[in-house]
């Protein structure tokens, strides 16, 4: 019998993106479906808008820019709070004022990194829950700190961190390692470093997907990711 295998799974994601979102819990699902196949889960830095100053742009208006018109923008909601719905995201779309500039919250789950898979996949959710559900500013470093201490991260180091330039250079070059990979949205779900699967997809799939890659690990075919 073939010795169990761990999978290693990058998550490359963005705080702001609402399809990031329902990737989580898709993802959640899958990963309840290949409970005989140990994942190593990690999450990676994207920034949809890397331009978006500090202190973040009006929401309405940024978003009435991206998507043209009222109609269009209407439509994209409409598709996002269908999908979120059936996965339990009670999406709350016109209480967000403020669409940030996400390099601080990509800081801070880095760091997340550090204190264990499981830290930094809650930062992870808590962070999208605030943004998505509750309408908070994830560019604002109270908002961060309040997630960073919900999550049992040190929140007085986290404090201290984001109060530098720590890491900002790291988590860029990551961004751009991802888009040298090909990675051109999110979320993107990168298995071994070697295969993709790319968008939002359902349980299944992923789920499918994490089989197969470990299925080729036990039979020696794939070297473990670095």
């Amino acid at each position: 019998m073939s010795e169990p295998q761990t999978v290693q799974v990058d998550v490359v994601s963005d705080v702001v993106c609402p399809w990031c979102y329902i990737g989580k819990k898709r993802l959640e699902r899958a990963l309840e479906e290949v409970g005989d196949v140990a994942v190593d889960l990690r999450w990676r830095p994207y920034q949809l808008d890397p331009t978006i100053p500090a202190e973040g742009h009006d929401r309405k208006a940024y978003m009435l820019a991206k998507f043209g018109s009222g109609e269009k923008l209407a439509e994209a909601h409409k598709a996002v709070k269908a999908a979120g719905a059936q996965e339990g995201i009670a999406f709350d779309l016109g209480a967000i004022a403020v669409s940030p500039n996400t390099l601080d919250a990509h800081r801070l789950i880095r760091w997340a990194q550090t204190v264990g898979s499981d830290a930094q996949t809650r930062l992870v959710g808590l962070l999208f829950k605030a943004y998505f559900e509750d309408g908070k500013d994830v560019g604002d470093r109270a908002v961060l700190i309040e997630a960073a201490t919900e999550a049992g991260l040190d929140a007085a180091l986290a404090e201290t961190l984001l109060a530098t330039d720590a890491d900002r250079d790291a988590v860029r070059n990551e961004i751009e390692t991802a888009q040298r990979m090909g990675v051109r949205g999110v979320p993107c779900f990168l298995i071994e470093n070697k295969y993709a699967v790319m968008g939002a997809q359902d349980p299944a799939t992923l789920a499918d997907a994490i089989r197969q890659v470990a299925a080729m690990k036990a039979r020696g075919e794939l070297e473990a990711a670095s």
